[in-house]
């Protein structure tokens, strides 16, 4: 099947199957009467595979070991085990810092409610962000108040 039979028959687009073909995870053969790309059934099984991983959150990094270990006959599946516990756990911090992010910018919001539009003047861009006050202790540990205007990061040089 070429490029194109293939993806249809996945429901994807055919530069997936030709970026899956580039990085390795598919070995089409190449017609010898015309020199197109011609998938098997195990290219497809393969793509179904990789593209199933995919969902799971898999890297193609991790599709691509899954599936050297299968095709040494080596069982995959303690690598797949070992592999989703580290997905999970990313997954986790992931979560955690977006409900951070959130909770920020709730609280940013709840601050600005009432806070009348300003034209940039010559110390401030936007003082909605200027004067923003964070509520969790991490990102307040970042800035220090100087000089009554707005918050500095620690990283910076103190203005003399």
């Amino acid at each position: 099947m070429t490029v194109n039979e293939l993806a249809k028959k996945l429901k994807v687009a055919p530069d997936t199957v030709r970026y899956y073909t580039r990085i390795g995870l598919l070995e089409p053969r190449k017609s010898a009467e015309n020199g197109y790309r011609q998938y098997s059934l195990r290219d497809e099984e393969r793509l179904r595979f990789a593209l199933r991983a995919r969902l799971l959150g898999f890297t193609l990094r991790d599709v691509q070991q899954i599936l050297d270990h299968a095709d040494s006959g080596a069982s995959p599946c303690p690598l797949v085990r070992s592999l989703i516990v580290q997905r999970v756990d990313e997954m986790r911090e992931q979560l955690r810092e977006a409900q951070a992010l959130f909770e920020r910018m709730e609280n940013a919001l709840d601050q600005w409610d009432q806070m009348p539009d300003k034209a940039p003047c010559g110390d401030m861009i936007c003082h909605l962000i200027e004067s923003w006050n964070p509520s969790d202790e991490k990102a307040a540990a970042l800035f220090r108040p100087t000089r009554g205007k707005g918050f500095e990061s620690h990283n910076r040089e103190p203005k003399s």
